[in-house]
């Protein structure tokens, strides 16, 4: 069930938006950025083993990629690997020109701000990788923050820590509810929802679905961040 809206819509002053999937049309980089790690450190295409790791990237999309290798490896050793391979595989792919925003997306973050909303964009990504898409797509500019797990203290989604991040650094809000965190994971709800956002929307262009928006505690589910503007004008 879609949990109940804490917060006056209007009233939101910080919208924490995810990238991949949400803002970010990747065309399945990730899995084929998965494929890169998964060699590197062995694990043979078509194989069971190969399979079942595949099927965890998929459940666990827009968590910390160092925290889906750690638990897909073990070691700590074996997973920096696995997380390094990922890494350079996924820049190189957005060097190659695979990536664009959502329709609307762009648009939709320029309204935002300029309805005087402060908009922060997080990722599951390395620093490294962030900012290559930030340059492929021209958004270097685009927002006053963006944020990785490591600028938030090394935990990634489904922890809370880059919301209140954004909330601590941007000063952009009085109060948690006037946090809007938006994201097309579960995992993307669920930090929004530990952080006490009063708006919490999962969007459908990207890896998950109503069911587990709604699971998650989601206050509302989306087609796409390009109707956010609307939603938080009380115009849809």
């Amino acid at each position: 069930m879609v949990r109940e809206l804490t917060t006056d819509i209007r009233d939101i002053r910080l919208v924490v938006l995810d990238m991949a999937g949400t803002t970010v049309a990747d065309g399945g980089l990730v899995e084929r950025a998965f494929e890169a790690a998964a060699a590197e450190l062995g694990v043979e295409p078509g194989s069971p083993d190969h399979a079942e790791k595949l099927d965890y990237v998929r459940a666990t999309m827009g968590e910390s990629k160092i925290s889906v290798f750690r638990h897909l490896f073990g070691a700590e050793e074996l997973a920096q690997r696995a997380n390094t391979a990922f890494e350079r595989a996924y820049g190189d792919l957005v060097d190659a020109g695979l990536i664009a925003p959502v329709p609307g997306a762009r648009e939709a973050i320029e309204e935002l701000a300029g309805s005087g909303r402060t908009v922060v964009l997080t990722t599951g990504f390395a620093r490294v990788t962030q900012d290559a898409v930030l340059a492929a797509l021209g958004w270097r500019d685009l927002v006053p923050l963006t944020l990785c797990p490591a600028d938030a203290g090394g935990r990634g989604r489904p922890f809370p820590d880059m919301v209140l991040e954004a909330f601590v650094r941007t000063k952009a809000a009085e109060d948690v509810r006037q946090v809007a965190v938006v994201g097309d994971t579960s995992y993307d709800v669920l930090s929004g929802v530990r952080a006490g956002a009063g708006l919490v929307a999962g969007v459908r262009t990207g890896a998950h679905a109503d069911d587990a928006f709604r699971a998650a505690g989601a206050t509302h589910v989306l087609d796409s961040v390009a109707q956010l503007p609307a939603l938080l004008t009380g115009a849809r």
